[in-house]
């Protein structure tokens, strides 16, 4: 029995809500069709060919297949369907060996959402039988098959025999650093290799123009390629069911993001924004927590959450001889009571000798409130989350003005963030379907002590902090422009000296470049001095 029957038929999976109707899903039963080699019909085979661009009758299974479908186009369900039919139906020659069908994600959380998929599968009756022991990550069967899923470590993967290998959210895995997706992949090879008939699938959205999902459409895509089949499809070809127009919403809101979303593009304007060497150099090595010293000035930022799907984050950091260092992180993961979480971080605050933290503004009032309750000023911070990052890039260019934590979470949340470039500003996001809560919490404490060793933001559309140590010439004059406006005095110097500025005629040049309000304030208080304020 091939896949295609056992989905038409009753005893085995079209009992399942999702085949409740079957035409639906037909574009992709033409894509497991190509993949198994099965018969198709001239239209069918004129649809496959629309989705590969070959020209091409597959004549066998595929080794390798890359499927580039757009969001919720039902990638996950077809992961867990093939999971599924490939260990019930498939008969492996694996001698006394337990085989294993491997689904790896990007994370928990998404490996999750597949194995939901695999339970609620195996709760047919047709399968019930079938189940020897289910555990938290995997679902042992009694044909000496085990279905499991894995997060991104190439470590974990060896000494398993895996006869298929499902790779899930591909494009958004990491390209370079600790458990980069190649050597991944190079890991699974041996594995797969020694197994007649085995099967590594990588399964995802577009994104950016890098990595292995990448590599493979540039140069498998529209081949004749026999081992190997990439199909590229949007999300309403694989699910005519999905809304159009929420698609046409985010077309007019961000049409690059949306075309790499909904219809299997790649972007071209993304780029990493830190490279693995740049965190590494920062990162003390076996460094988790630094206690509180008396007398130093501490500051603290938090990321926070309402304790459904993100985790909510605290870290505290301080200025030492010029040298910004993290202290303390404290990350609490979903599901949890936030009420209960910022009673634990005020405690830790409060070790610190910190009344106040900033952070953003989610949940309006709830947060602030909370914190206040236990003795907590909480300020909302005037910066968008992009550029606190943003602000934080000179910080992480001088590796010897820095150390962080040695915190995983945070050193792969670091790695995973990406700079798109704009016509009119860069904006730093993490991949759709990860997560930047502890990084997001480390760069707002960095930016907070950078005020205190000197950096000073730039009034004006960049917005950007300038390191006093290692900042160019014409820098150095821009800053203590600013510091002359925010009322901080500069050494005098004798009325002869060449170096001595016209500060009326540098206040109006000054003033020409500064936003309306910002003057405002400073033709205000040009009395008794501005203080500086974050946010400029």
């Amino acid at each position: 029995m091939d896949i295609i029957q056992a989905i038409h038929e009753e005893r085995i999976f079209k009992p399942l809500v999702n085949f409740e109707n079957l035409e639906t899903w037909e574009n992709w039963f033409i894509c497991l069709k190509a993949l198994f080699a099965l018969p198709m019909t001239h239209e069918e085979y004129e649809i496959y060919r629309k989705f590969t661009a070959r020209t091409d009758r597959p004549s066998k299974q595929f080794k390798q297949g890359f499927l580039i479908v757009g969001r919720r186009g039902g990638k996950s369900f077809i992961s867990a369907l093939l999971a599924v039919f490939l260990a019930c139906f498939k008969k492996w020659n694996l001698r006394l060996e337990r085989g294993h069908i491997m689904i790896i994600a990007t994370d928990k959380a998404q490996a999750g959402v597949v194995l939901d998929y695999v339970k609620q599968i195996l709760q047919l009756p047709v399968f019930r039988s079938m189940v020897v022991a289910e555990r938290a990550e995997e679902i042992e069967l009694k044909n000496r098959m085990t279905i499991s899923v894995h997060t991104c470590s190439f470590r974990s993967l060896r000494g398993y025999s895996i006869p298929v290998c499902i790779l899930d959210e591909l494009a958004f895995w990491r390209y370079e650093g600790a458990n980069p997706s190649k050597e991944i992949l190079t890991a699974l090879k041996p594995s797969l290799g020694g197994i007649d008939g085995s099967l590594l699938l990588g399964i995802s959205t577009g994104y950016a123009k890098r990595g292995v999902l990448w590599q493979a459409f540039k140069e498998i895509y529209g081949k004749n390629d026999p081992d190997c089949l990439v199909w590229r499809a949007g999300t309403q070809d694989m699910n005519p069911l999905y809304d159009k127009d929420a698609i046409q919403t985010a077309l007019t809101e961000d049409p690059t993001a949306a075309r790499a979303e909904y219809f299997g593009e790649f972007r071209a304007d993304l780029e990493t924004f830190l490279t693995t060497e740049e965190i590494d150099n920062v990162v003390v090595s076996g460094r988790r927590m630094l206690p509180p010293v008396e007398g130093v000035k501490y500051c603290g930022f938090v990321d926070p959450s309402g304790g459904r799907r993100d985790a909510f984050a605290l870290s505290v950091a301080h200025v030492e001889d010029q040298k910004i260092i993290q202290d303390r992180l404290e990350i609490r993961q979903p599901p949890f009571v936030p009420s209960e979480v910022v009673a634990a971080f005020s405690r830790v605050l409060k070790s610190y000798n910190l009344r106040m933290v900033e952070g953003d503004k989610y949940g309006g009032d709830l947060i602030p409130s909370a914190f206040e309750k236990e003795g907590i000023l909480y300020e909302p911070t005037a910066l968008t989350k992009s550029d606190i990052y943003l602000e934080s890039r000179i910080i992480f260019s001088s590796p010897s003005r820095l150390e962080i934590l040695d915190i995983e979470q945070q050193t792969n949340e670091l790695r995973q963030l990406d700079r798109r470039t704009g016509s009119q500003k860069d904006k730093v996001e993490h991949p759709p379907t990860l997560h930047d809560d502890a990084a997001n919490a480390l760069c707002g404490s960095l930016v907070m002590a950078a005020t205190t060793a000197g950096y000073v933001r730039t009034p004006g559309p960049s917005r950007g902090l300038i390191d006093p140590i290692n900042e160019p010439e014409e820098e150095k004059m821009a800053k203590e422009s600013v510091n002359w406006l925010l009322g901080i005095k500069k050494k005098k110097k004798s009325k002869d000296d060449p170096e001595n500025l016209d500060m009326n005629s540098l206040e109006a040049e000054m003033m020409d470049g500064l936003e309306e309000e910002v003057v405002a304030e400073i033709r205000k208080d040009s009395s008794k001095g501005v203080q500086f304020k974050r946010g400029w």
